[in-house]
């Protein structure tokens, strides 16, 4: 990020809630404490203004990443000119809170969902953390539905969670997939085909949730690997 980016950065910087999210967020370095919605709006003027301009440089605090990946996603591109550009971010996150802001701004996906799929193959696959988690949230923010339902739930069982950031990813993803579409889902959770920590997670998110009604929690329970 260019000096001047960084310099309101840091007058945007809230120590307290730097503190919070240092707590919540045990993988990032260098938190300034910059609330979200205001951290969007920033990214959305540079994109319009900037371009791929302000994304030149090295990312040192932890909200100047976020920058990058949120400008990514609202830049006026074409889909193969983004696909690079996020290429070229995917393997910089180092947390939850990167990885999840930059998945929920790709909006692009949901006219590209066949080009992406294609193009997130290569993260499901992945050996690494955060390039998982990347494709578990991608998949939980755009394939939870009609269309890809059946090939959402196949990929999730196919992720390594051997990682803790992988497993809630997956978790999460897999509680949605329940949520929206228990019919198709709970066979993978009866046939227990996650791992013992990211089943367990799976169930517990389901519960969690106020969109499934008590008896389907309780049946769930009983699903739980001792």
């Amino acid at each position: 990020m260019n000096s001047d980016v960084r310099k309101h950065l840091e007058s945007l910087s809230e120590k307290e809630l730097a503190s919070f999210t240092e707590k919540l967020t045990p993988s990032a370095e260098n938190v300034l404490g910059i609330r979200i919605p205001v951290l969007r709006e920033y990214a959305k003027k540079l994109a319009r203004e900037q371009g791929t301009d302000v994304i030149q440089g090295e990312d040192f605090y932890h909200e100047e990443k976020m920058l990058h990946g949120m400008v990514i996603g609202y830049l006026k591109t074409d889909t193969e000119s983004r696909l690079v550009l996020i290429r070229d971010f995917v393997p910089l996150i180092d947390s939850w809170g990167v990885c999840d802001s930059f998945c929920s701004t790709l909006k692009f996906t949901n006219q590209n969902r066949e080009r992406v799929w294609d193009f997130l193959q290569t993260y499901i696959r992945s050996d690494q953390e955060f390039e998982k988690r990347f494709g578990a949230v991608m998949l939980l923010c755009y394939y939870v539905n009609d269309a890809y339902i059946d090939k959402t739930v196949k990929a999730l069982r196919t992720i390594n969670t051997e990682e803790y950031y992988s497993s809630m990813a997956v978790a999460w993803a897999a509680a949605e997939c329940f949520i929206k579409f228990p019919e198709k889902t709970l066979p993978y959770i009866e046939n227990k085909v996650f791992d013992k920590d990211t089943h367990n997670r799976t169930i517990r998110k389901i519960c969690d949730s106020y969109r499934v009604d008590q008896s389907k929690k309780e049946e769930l329970k009983k699903l739980t690997i001792k």
